[in-house]
């Protein structure tokens, strides 16, 4: 097996095609796309509602390689095709399981090929139930070889009984991972955020996809000396910068 941009180069014009599918009929519109780092180290950090069509439209507009953390569940032909049908049934209710039966050529051959690739890319599987410790411990490792990774914020759906249901309260990887990797080997790793809207909108709904980037975050600058007031100081810098990219967006 190749490098990972090797990997990718190979299915570069299938996943073209794929993404454009999965965000069909919708439109985006991209504003700040000045504010991607091209190069280095970098974590793109944002709200997560639109399941895989978050992971489409960053693939879409994000002008370099990119690396995501996965549910480990996607790696598994078996489970990822079960995290499907979870999907429709969430949003279509019993309609769901006949939609995903009479879809079912298509459904498995994209579980296939996604399932089957995942891993060849450089993909970062994670328990959703269990430690992130080692997922942390990849990302980082990623961060030192010059990668891009993201990290998406929430569950992959509005959560209407939660304060702001699009965008949920961010966890302390990220800022964790900056924390570590600028103490421990004076690497500054620029955080990118993002916000999107318009991905909770069922598949085949006509709608505008919005995708606001902000200017890249240093941990540094939120630093106290101490690591939990550090790490925490910056992680509410971050949820308060997407959250408002994500208020600035809703007036475009």
């Amino acid at each position: 097996m190749g490098t990972y941009e090797e990997e990718f180069q190979r299915i570069e014009k299938f996943v073209d095609v794929v993404t454009r599918l999965f965000v069909l009929p919708k439109k985006i519109d991209l504003r700040g796309g000045e504010n991607f780092v091209m190069d280095g180290p970098n974590i793109i950090i944002g709200n997560h509602i639109g399941s895989y069509k978050d992971v489409a439209i960053l693939l879409r507009t994000v002008p370099r390689m990119i690396y995501f953390t996965a549910n480990k569940m996607i790696f598994n032909r078996k489970d990822a095709s079960e995290l499907v049908l979870r999907h429709l049934h969430r949003h279509m209710g019993k309609f769901g399981g006949f939609v995903h039966l009479i879809l079912n050529p298509f459904y498995s051959f994209m579980v296939d090929f996604v399932s089957g690739h995942i891993a060849k890319i450089g993909s970062i599987p994670v328990d959703l139930y269990g430690s992130k410790r080692e997922s942390i411990r990849k990302c980082q490792d990623y961060l030192r070889k010059g990668r891009a990774v993201i990290a998406l914020q929430g569950r992959g759906r509005v959560q209407p009984k939660d304060p702001n249901p699009y965008v949920e309260s961010f966890r302390r990887g990220v800022s964790f991972m900056a924390h570590n990797l600028y103490k421990e080997s004076g690497i500054s790793v620029p955080v990118t955020p993002l916000s999107i809207f318009g991905t909770h909108v069922m598949w085949g709904v006509p709608a505008t996809i919005k995708v606001n980037v902000g200017r890249p975050l240093l941990v540094q600058d939120y630093w106290t000396g101490e690591e939990v007031s550090t790490v925490e100081r910056f992680r509410a810098a971050l949820e308060r910068t997407v959250s408002g990219l994500f208020r600035e967006s809703l007036s475009w």
